[in-house]
């Protein structure tokens, strides 16, 4: 396995992800960021942010199984959120759950959300972006 994920002594335990991933392997992956597209582009969860997070991992573990990578490999996960305020974080939460069971992968790597103010469509509320490490 080429990433190990820590959750460090004197940082918060987040259930969900980890606070520290450490890569050894020696291809790196950056998985440009998506967003809740079914395989012809046509918006998953218009309107519905768990949905549409749920539909963005599950487009990151398809793009790396393209190039035989799984959510065990991700090093740092970027993620993007349109209007974002606290309230939105169960449903947000719940989208990351959904995914993650679909997935069989817990905890997620380390992640940074970062509220903005559109994306590229406006049918889209989330987009996720990804960096692996892969042997």
């Amino acid at each position: 396995m080429t990433i190990t994920l820590v959750n460090p002594d004197g940082l918060p335990k987040i259930d969900a992800y980890r606070q520290v991933a450490v890569a050894t392997g020696s291809r790196l992956v950056f998985i440009a960021g998506q967003v809740a597209w079914d395989a012809d582009g046509a918006t998953i969860g218009e309107g519905d942010l768990a949905t549409q997070v749920e539909q963005c991992y599950l487009n990151v573990a398809t793009a790396l199984a393209e190039v035989g990578g799984t959510f065990d490999d991700v090093a740092k996960l970027n993620v993007h959120v349109v209007d974002w305020t606290p309230d939105k974080m169960p449903s947000f939460m719940a989208g990351v759950a959904r995914a993650a069971a679909k997935l069989g992968v817990t905890p997620m790597a380390p992640g940074t959300l970062v509220g903005v103010a559109a994306l590229d469509v406006p049918d889209h509320l989330v987009e996720v972006e990804a960096i692996a490490v892969l042997d």
